[in-house]
Formats: structure tokens, sequence, C-alpha cells
């Protein structure tokens, strides 16, 4: 089964030479996404509950692409600015947003640019 290339204008665009997700064998991979607002390309909120929010709006819109939702997702990889300050807030975010049973999660700390958190997601067809 060849991969298909995923895009979508409902998302924020990549800021260099990578997709926003590549769907292979039923298993989604997308790129790591912010808080960037997909008309703008600003980002979105200044605390780390705004900014998780914009960036699952992102995924949401690129899972859509595939006919998945965040119920198919097994896998995400969180960056955050300053994971002492905002990781409880991250979290109850996250919590509030992803649904259970939640999937396996990595979190690290990270240098974003301007950004306080990036997630990534692995998500299958059921």
């Amino acid at each position: 089964m060849p991969k298909r290339i995923i895009s979508t204008t409902a998302a924020s665009s990549p800021a260099g030479a990578y997709n926003q997700g590549v769907l292979a064998g039923g298993t989604l991979y997308t790129a790591g996404f912010g808080p960037r607002d997909p008309e703008t390309g600003a980002i979105v909120g200044s605390d780390v509950q705004a900014q998780t929010r914009q960036v699952f709006a992102n995924l949401r819109a690129v899972l859509a692409e595939c006919g998945m939702d965040l119920s198919n997702v097994v896998k995400t990889t969180v960056h955050l600015h300053d994971v002492v300050r905002d990781a409880r807030a991250f979290d109850e975010t996250y919590a509030q947003l992803m649904p259970t049973p939640y999937p396996v999660r990595t979190t690290v700390g990270s240098v974003l640019s301007g950004m306080l958190v990036e997630i990534d997601v692995v998500a299958v067809t059921f």
C-alpha cells in the first residue's frame, strides 16, 4: 500500500520541508503541531492551556482528513517549553481534550521558538 500525503488548510501549514501527515498502511504519522492559527500563522494563546487547545484543533483537522479522530490516536509526543512550570496545567487540559482510554505519551522539554507546546501523534484505523 503506497503512502498518502495528508494536507489540509484547516490546520497550520508546515514551516519547512515536511508534510502535515503521512498515512502508510493504515497508520497516520503527523508532524509536530504548535498553536498556530491555520489562517494567519500567528501563535494562539499566551498560556499552555490555550496553546494546547489550538494544537488539538490542528491535530483534529489532520486526523479528519483521513476519516479519523482523537480516538484513533495510539501515541503522542509532547514538547513543552517549560516542563517544570507547565506540566500540570498541560496535563489537565490534555485530559479534558483527549478521549479515554488515553494513548501512550512521551513528554519532553524543548526549545520551541515562542511556543509553549508542540504535539505529534501516531493514529491507526480500527
